[in-house]
């Protein structure tokens, strides 16, 4: 795949998400409301009428990292996913500009840090947002 395909995923979309993951819930939420929201179907993948086996799948690999399906079949994985979203809700300049070597490097092993930690942190976040609510 070359380094700008995210460029060219066709919407509608399909976001496969955590729904049990803190910071998956705020995405989602920001994204229900987008102006351009009617471009992207979201699946929890939490959810108990989801089976990854249909979409030859398995959960602990939909878990690991974002999914993304494009209206074409295309599947884009981890920071492409994310990529892929934020170019089908207009924001390509930012895109392109993470496609960049250096940059697309960086930012690719930032989020596979990131996802790899992502429950926990998301515990202590939340942890951290009620302790601030209770003082």
């Amino acid at each position: 795949m070359s380094r700008f395909a995210t460029l060219h995923a066709a919407p509608p979309i399909t976001l496969y998400d955590d729904g049990h993951c803190p910071f998956c819930r705020v995405e989602v939420a920001w994204l229900a409301k987008h102006r351009h929201h009617q471009r992207i179907r979201l699946v929890d993948i939490q959810h108990e009428d989801f089976d990854p086996g249909a979409l030859g799948l398995s959960f602990e690999a939909m878990m690991g990292q974002l999914h993304l399906q494009d209206q074409q079949g295309n599947w884009y994985v981890g920071m492409d996913a994310s990529r892929a979203l934020y170019a089908v809700l207009g924001y390509r300049r930012l895109v392109r500009l993470s496609c960049l070597p250096g940059l697309r490097a960086v930012m690719d092993a930032g989020y596979r840090f990131f996802a790899r930690r992502r429950i926990r942190l998301g515990q202590w976040w939340e942890k951290c947002g009620s302790r601030s609510r209770n003082q």
